[in-house]
């Protein structure tokens, strides 16, 4: 983004235009969106766009980084503490979000690694594993592999589910536990 709104009313107006922005995707692709009809879908002046996005890759990315921030708030919300059905649940709320999220289907959440570095982030807080996010890449790329081709295949999603529990099994076995913040007493036994 150009500038990112400070004041509610502008980030309403980000809101909008990222709304109108999915929509457009949905109904032409990327190729049918522009500035253009996304100022006349929202009804605002086209510099109020271009206040914000210079043109229709930055719609985009920013429309990627509101759907991974979502993503990540929908599996944080399941409230889940063991990866292996983390596992499911990114799996499920991917799919979910491809079927209900405007736009989705077209732009999900852009670069692999900033999903994996999400991932890896939600693991630590939500399972309380600390795991290398190239581990994390390694199984974001199959599954996006999987999924963007089979997305509506339920023999082939559970083929993908279990390929990510067998992978993720064998590494996360070598995964370090989050250590807890100390108040610095701590004192060595033995």
């Amino acid at each position: 983004m150009r500038r990112a709104p400070v004041q509610r009313r502008s980030a309403e107006r980000v809101e909008r235009i990222l709304d109108a922005a999915a929509r457009l995707l949905d109904e032409s692709g990327y190729e049918g969106l522009s500035t253009r009809r996304v100022a006349a879908v929202t009804g605002l002046p086209i510099g109020s766009v271009y206040r914000y996005f210079r043109d229709k890759r930055e719609l985009a990315d920013a429309l990627a980084a509101r759907n991974l921030a979502a993503f990540v708030r929908r599996v944080r919300g399941r409230g889940i503490t063991h990866w292996e059905p983390l596992v499911e649940a990114v799996v499920d709320e991917y799919l979910e979000m491809k079927r209900t999220v405007p736009g989705f289907a077209v732009v999900d959440f852009g670069a692999n690694a900033e999903v994996a570095e999400a991932l890896a982030e939600v693991l630590a807080v939500q399972a309380g594993l600390v795991c290398d996010s190239g581990v994390l890449l390694v199984a974001v790329e199959a599954a996006d592999a999987l999924l963007r081709a089979h997305h509506d295949e339920p023999h082939l999603i559970a083929e993908t589910k279990m390929m990510l529990r067998a992978y993720l099994a064998l590494r996360l076995d070598q995964a370090a536990p989050v250590r807890p913040e100390t108040d610095g007493d701590e004192r060595e036994h033995g």
